[in-house]
């Protein structure tokens, strides 16, 4: 058993990672401030014994001893990052160095969430981790973007200084717990279907996206931090099955039942082209490669998503629905 840090634990991915930790018999202590992350999420594991959460934000000083730390702790979606981007950058650079700190005066092995944003808009598909990427300082995403690019170069420096480091670059990852109101397409279709209200669009929707559920994501973070120690590792990670948003929207109307609209909004700005991960890497070195279908995770999560609705009682009785073939 260890004491395993899990910070930005009572977010979406977060709680996930928790509840694999303390299955496998390890003390976990959750670090997050909660301005996105929801304390209901863990409601099922706040009694054991083995877990202890700490209100605490990543950008100041920190006295927690551990042997491995997870990194999680910063806002992950559009309007969360952009309505909070000074935090997101502080997260990013202060709240990233002082975990790497910790973990160099500790001996311990970290393990940094970093994103596929860091590719930008690629102009190099689909995107291995040698790619540089293709982004820019001042956009609306650049806080988030350029933030999580300067958070790998803090571990590049402290891993120069002997500090075990790994860096995962994690594409769209979807599955239960996720907000409804966090802005990500998946989320965002599930409740406007379930919700009989229409499906946001941007553009003409022939972007594309990989979407990775939940439960692959947990296990390659897991598998990282096992890894015997390297040259820096950086892995991306995510499902290299790519989608087009207009044929993620209409699965979505077809798995739930829904007769809601699709409605057509000019283009966000800054929004990626293409995305879709290069895992290779992760195939070799971890063994690992995602294993439940965007059908199957879809479904689980829709699901997830009928409980949430009907609990809050936000006209999901109203919704018209036929019956699933």
């Amino acid at each position: 058993m260890a004491r395993i840090l899990v910070a930005g634990g009572a977010g979406f991915i977060g709680s996930h990672l928790v509840r694999r930790l303390l299955v496998q018999g390890h003390e976990v202590v959750c670090v997050d401030n909660l301005s996105t992350g929801f304390l209901s999420n863990l409601e099922d594991v706040l009694g054991f014994p083995q877990f202890h959460f700490v209100e605490a934000d990543i950008s100041e000083p920190l006295d927690v001893a551990f042997d491995a730390a997870f990194n999680l702790a910063c806002p992950a979606s559009p309007p969360h990052y952009q309505r909070l981007a000074l935090e997101t950058i502080e997260a990013c650079t202060l709240g990233v160095r002082n975990l790497l700190s910790a973990a160099l005066r500790q001996g311990a092995q970290l393990v940094h969430a970093s994103t596929s944003e860091v590719y930008g808009d690629p102009e190099v598909h689909p995107q291995p981790e040698q790619y540089h990427g293709n982004v820019g300082t001042l956009t609306e995403r650049a806080c988030y973007d350029e933030g999580k690019r300067l958070a790998e170069t803090l571990c590049y420096e402290y891993h120069k200084r002997g500090c075990s480091v790994r860096i995962a670059r994690l594409f769209n990852t979807y599955g239960p717990f996720m907000h409804r109101d966090d802005g990500r397409v998946v989320s965002n279709f599930i409740v406007s279907a379930l919700s009989g209200r229409p499906l946001t669009v941007y553009g003409d929707g022939s972007q594309t996206r990989s979407f990775c559920f939940v439960s692959d994501t947990v296990e390659a973070l897991l598998r990282l931090m096992a890894l015997p120690a390297v040259h820096l590792p950086v892995f991306n990670l995510g499902n290299p099955r790519e989608m087009k948003v207009i044929d993620l929207a209409r699965l979505v109307l077809h798995l739930t039942g829904s007769d809601a609209p699709i409605h057509f909004l000019p283009p966000a700005a800054a929004d990626p082209g293409r995305r879709r991960p290069c895992i290779e890497r992760a195939r070799r070195a971890l063994d690992w490669q995602p294993r439940v279908s965007l059908e199957t995770g879809l479904q689980e999560t829709i699901g997830y998503f009928r409980e949430v609705l009907q609990v809050a009682g936000d006209g999901f009785e109203a919704a018209s629905f036929v019956a699933c073939p």
